[in-house]
């Protein structure tokens, strides 16, 4: 182990409170008697005003965060205001705003380049409020998603973010957490820590207690300190929190920590360290093709905005060939507003905002989700939601509310104990106990008549009446235990007693009902609360393992001074460690060895109380050998520990489903995702607990399904696992819940449904479930029960472990791709507009020979920035639609880029050109005399009085079209008019529609405004957009507008009669009768490939008909991002 000399003990310089002076390494924030290490934890608790039982009170705990500032260590860098401006300046687009202000300076033409000046720096203000604003949200989203630790305060336990623990906190820290500060262990088993960031040391380092160290010993050899930012990665402890932020042993070393990745590209060299000239040059080279890709956009944002960036460079290209096509067409001629005109083509079909809008967009998305209890980890998985196809999901407190309580127990020999809960589930004097001498499987649960379950007896009259089997039994409860159940003084009602309980809800559960026969561990165990010479001493814990499923205690009795093995786990793994029972009462009650016929009763009784949705664990004990052979304590094999157990009983713990989980299952049922349970439980449990959520089909309906498919629909995770993956592939369909599930199940599952070309989101909480996060598509990990391993692992992570807030997730990801699709479509269509406006319009030429523009340069570079950056902002602020979480999963392989989004987008484009382009010619030929005039892109005069005014009416039609289609894209299918299917308000539905979003409503009606000042101020219609106002001409702009709306309806119209009518021919020949996914109920959507023998590809041939792409083809976009995530772990 590495050790640290006394004199070089670590010094921290200022920070969280420090009056400047120097601080000790073992030192608390405020100096103490003796550095922590050289303290007993009572004397530290003493000293720093701590209380090791209950913790801090809210209050001094809120007192000490003011007094000693919060938990960090200063390194973050937070938003920096220069670096968005610079970034706003120097970005490919606004280069090439700035290029064409260039281009228009150099041929002096000052006010189309004055003008360009003008929206360069209105797009770099907006822009940085904008960016500004979504880098604050982001800040503080990251803030969200920093480590959390769980503390202790005024008696309950509670998870707070590290940044807000302060000296004296009670903390509590289990495998996979990271510590938050460093802490004096108060209680520690089997703990050890990795504290090879500190002190280089590689191996973990196991911590104990009682020792003290003198006050200059080295930090790599306090054993009873755990050091902040060191990991666990063995055993639980408790500690007091001595010092924070700077003052903590990290904290000295924290500008080592903050040192930045190269982007530099290294140089590859030979085994002798040398390296030849190609290599220099090859690292330049990609060094300086990183840094161009990292300006383009192209290498850097989430796969979304890497396309996006990609698409802006094609149609940067685009724009070159454009303005080339201008200069041919008027014979490369070098006037000055012939250059003037082929750089306003060229800068029609720039997206200038696109991709500052997407940022937006997402940042809002990810504070949204915030409200909805999601935090979101890493931006890719916002695009990934909306694609999820399935749910792997654990039960426990997720599906479930994670508040056990014990409602049943059963002791061979004894008979049966059924609990009827009060309304105060940790309180035990709260409820009364049944007892009925028979075994679960002879009684009767389901009977309305409460008598079934015997007579309401006391808990001491039941103690009374037992000699030993009843108090073994509660002694496994008890002391096979880590929860703690306690009561104090209520600070509400004075003179009662407040129960509280922390640790796992398991425990507590099983704690409270040994507490009721006052075996409570605080009494039982010495050195625990109120009883320094308890019975009971505790020697070694052997933690729950998910591969063996059980946990241990070894236990001293101070009285005898006899070791005893307490062990309690899932049915099967503990009686496969027993061999003998008892099967009466008494003293002089003979041990029956365990047969067969034994197993099978115990398996008929936990099935029975499974049957009842109980969770069932069974409890066994043994007297360890005192022959001198082996020494029992932490370094003793398991297995020696936990064989030749005597079977005490069985416990039934119910944990209720949570009241939002049925309605969240049948929300994904109707979105067409597949919800999987994979749990540790008994297969009944999980069975009950599926089908009251609704993951399984109802009883009344499982006699349509198949007995090969009812076989596969639950399986346990011995049963998955023994199969091959061929095996795996072959099932009819895959377990929709996995019972005694292990992590290698979870992966094994991930990896099955990837061959199947599903798109997976996995939740989890242990350290042992990172792999299964990692592997999926997207990961979610709990924020309250989760380890910090497991949220490092995660793309998103739930502040309340609720599964209602994975749908919700999914939700919104289906909305933020949505609203992205839409204001792209938006932009795209209006690029395509103002390119075919300005191109056609090279026909109409002037007496000269040059072309007569039907849009002025201002006109256009006026029309992008009004019409397209707080439009499309809107948009991407729009609500979900209706039917969002009613139609089946999204395709990734072609993403927002679908074919009905390119048709419509070439649709609305050519539309809109057409009227455009008409109502110039019309102004012109039809009204006018047909004379183009000459100069008339330069200056007014009464000749160019035609062209001005055409100019004009086409200048407000192109902007009132860009400004109306924004507000048709709010639903791609729906009419403008009624896209609300269950309004009956059928005449007034749009205008409520349009004041809902009200940023996009005021962004149209500003963009509205905004043109008539254009149209009517002199000097500026003539001088600058090189039109005048018009009058009669508005009959041309409003029948054009009439005429946008009637075609915009009219395509959605028919779209919509297409698509139904062709879902009806595919679905003709389908077995579900040619139903539409939508007027399919939802037992036919997810579990019509269960019925009647039909297969999966039924059911997603309908998904595919029906999806916003037409095609649910995910294999190639998810391999594809699957990698990309692989990189990135």
């Amino acid at each position: 182990m590495t050790k640290t000399e006394p004199d070089k003990a670590t010094h921290a310089k200022g920070g969280n409170g420090n009056n400047g002076g120097d601080h000790v390494s073992g030192q608390s924030n405020k100096p103490l008697s003796r550095p922590a290490h050289a303290l007993t934890h009572q004397q530290l608790a003493q000293e720093i005003g701590a209380d090791p039982l209950s913790g801090l009170t809210p209050d001094e705990a809120k007192r000490r965060l003011e007094e000693y500032g919060k938990n960090e260590l200063g390194e973050a860098e937070g938003v920096q205001p220069i670096k968005i401006i610079i970034a706003q300046i120097a970005n490919a687009m606004t280069l090439v705003l700035i290029l064409a202000m260039a281009v228009s300076f150099g041929i002096k033409s000052w006010i189309e380049g004055g003008v360009v000046a003008f929206v360069i720096a209105l797009n770099v203000i907006v822009g940085f409020f904008q960016e500004y604003s979504a880098e604050k949200t982001m800040d503080s989203l990251r803030s969200l998603s920093s480590p959390t630790a769980t503390v202790v305060r005024g008696g309950e336990a509670m998870v707070v973010p590290s940044g807000e623990i302060v000296p004296g906190d009670l903390v509590e820290v289990k495998m996979g957490d990271t510590l938050p500060a460093d802490i004096r262990l108060i209680e520690a088993k089997n703990f050890e820590t990795d504290e090879a960031l500190l002190t280089g040391e590689s191996l973990p380092v196991r911590k104990t207690v009682e020792s003290t160290f003198d006050d200059t010993t080295g930090p790599g050899d306090r054993l009873n300190v755990a050091y902040s930012s060191s990991t666990v990665t063995k055993g639980r402890a408790k500690g007091i929190v001595f010092a924070t932020g700077t003052f903590t042993e990290i904290g000295a070393i924290a500008s080592a920590l903050n040192k930045k990745d190269s982007k530099v590209r290294p140089v590859k060299r030979k085994p002798n360290g040398h390296a030849g000239p190609h290599r220099y040059l090859e690292a330049y080279t990609l060094t300086l093709g990183d840094a161009i890709g990292r300006f383009l956009g192209v290498n850097v944002g989430t796969p979304l905005q890497r396309k996006l960036s990609k698409l802006a460079m094609l149609l940067f290209g685009i724009a070159v060939v454009c303005a080339i096509i201008v200069l041919g067409a008027n014979k490369f001629n070098t006037r000055q507003e012939v250059i003037i005109y082929a750089v306003a083509t060229g800068l029609s079909m720039i997206p200038a905002s696109l991709v500052v809008v997407l940022t937006i967009t997402m940042a809002a998305g990810t504070k949204r989700m915030v409200e909805r209890n999601v935090i979101v980890r890493n931006l890719k998985s916002l695009e990934a939601l909306g694609a999820v196809t399935d749910i792997c999901s654990d039960k426990t407190g997720t599906l479930t509310q994670g508040k056990m309580v014990a409602r049943g127990a059963w002791i061979p020999g004894m008979g049966t104990y059924t609990v009827e809960l009060g309304d105060e589930p940790v309180n035990p004097t709260k409820g009364d106990i049944r007892f009925a001498t028979q075994m679960p499987s002879e009684i009767d649960f389901k009977s309305t008549e409460k008598s079934s379950t015997g007579a309401v007896t006391p808990p001491a009259d039941l103690l009374s009446t037992s000699t030993t089997r009843l108090q073994d039994f509660l002694s496994v409860c008890s002391l096979a235990n880590l929860a703690t159940v306690f009561s104090k003084e209520s600070q509400e009602t004075l003179g009662t007693k407040q129960w509280l309980a922390r640790g796992d809800p398991t425990e507590i559960a099983i704690q409270v009902f040994a507490s009721r026969f006052d075996f409570n561990r605080l009494r039982l165990v010495s050195g625990s609360g109120d009883s320094p010479n308890g019975e009971w001493q505790e020697v070694a814990e052997f933690p729950f393992d998910s591969d063996v499923k059980r946990m241990s205690v070894i236990m001293k009795n101070t009285q005898t001074q006899e070791h005893w093995a307490f062990t309690k786990g899932a049915v099967e793994r503990v009686i496969g460690a027993c061999v003998d029972y008892f099967d009466s009462d008494g003293p002089d009650a003979e041990p029956k060895p365990v047969t067969d016929e034994f197993r099978a009763e115990i398996l008929r009784n936990m099935e029975t109380f499974a049957s009842l949705g109980l969770r069932v664990l069974a409890l066994a004990s043994r007297k360890l050998p005192s022959d001198g052979t082996t020494t029992w304590n932490e370094e003793t094999p398991r297995p020696l520990i936990e064989s030749a157990l005597t079977f005490r009983g069985l416990i039934g713990l119910y944990d209720p489903p949570r009241p939002s989980s049925a309605s969240a299952v049948h929300q994904c049922h109707e979105a067409g995702i597949s919800v999987h349970m994979l749990t540790g439980d008994h297969p009944e449990t999980a069975k009950a607990i599926a089908i009251e959520v609704g993951i399984l089909p109802p009883l009344s309906s499982m006699s349509r399904v198949s007995a090969a498919v009812a076989q596969a629909m639950v399986m346990t995770a011995s049963q998955f696992d023994a199969l091959s993956d061929d095996e795996v592939d072959a099932l009819p369909v895959l377990p929709l819940v996995i019972a005694r599930c292990a992590p290698s199940t979870k992966v094994r599952m991930i990896e099955a449904l990837h061959r199947r070309g599903r798109f997976c989101a996995m939740t989890g909480d242990g350290v042992n479930d990172s792999p299964s996060l990692r592997r999926a598509d997207v990961g979610i990990a709990m924020g309250l029960s989760g380890s910090d391993v497991a949220k490092d692992a995660s793309d998103i992570v739930l502040t309340d472990d609720n599964f209602a807030s994975i749908v919700a997730a999914i939700e919104e990801g289906r909305r933020i791709f949505d609203n992205i699709q839409k204001f792209v479509l938006h932009v795209l269509a209006e690029n395509i507009a103002q390119a075919g406006t300005l191109l056609i319009g090279l026909a109409f030429k002037d007496a000269s020979g040059l072309s007569v523009f039907p849009l002025a340069p201002v006109e256009i570079v006026w029309i992008i920035m009004i019409t397209s950056g707080l439009p499309d902002m809107g948009l991407g602020f729009e609500r979900a639609v209706p039917d969002i979480m009613a139609r089946p999963p999204q395709s990734l392989r072609t993403g927002i880029f679908t074919l009905e989004f390119l048709i419509d987008m070439i649709f609305y484009g050519l539309w809109i050109t057409a009227l455009c382009l008409a109502s110039f010619v019309l102004r012109v030929y039809a009204w006018g005399n047909g004379d183009l005039g000459a100069n008339c892109n330069e200056h007014y005069s009464e000749a160019c009085e035609t062209v001005f005014r055409a100019r004009a009416t086409t200048f407000a039609c192109l902007t009132w079209f860009a400004l109306f289609l924004a507000w048709e894209l709010v639903d791609m299918r729906r009419s403008f008019f009624h896209m609300q299917p269950g309004s009956k308000k059928y005449f007034t539905q749009w205008m409520v529609d349009v004041w809902r979003n009200k940023f996009l409503f005021w962004a149209i009606v500003g963009g509205f405004v905004t043109l008539f000042p254009t149209l009517y101020i002199p000097v500026i219609n003539h001088a600058v957009f090189k039109h005048t106002g018009i009058s009669w001409e508005w009959g041309i702009v409003f029948i054009a507008a009439g005429l946008f709306f009637g075609g915009v309806e009219g395509w959605k119209w028919a779209k919509r009669v297409f698509l139904r009518r062709r879902r009806a021919r595919r679905g003709a020949a389908d077995k579900r009768g040619g139903k539409l996914w939508k007027d399919m109920d939802v037992e036919e959507k997810i579990f019509g490939e269960y019925f009647g023998g039909s297969s999966s590809d039924d059911v997603s041939s309908v998904q595919q008909d029906t999806s916003r792409e037409n095609e649910n083809e995910n294999e190639g976009a998810t391999g594809q991002q699957r990698q990309e995530k692989q990189g990135r772990d």
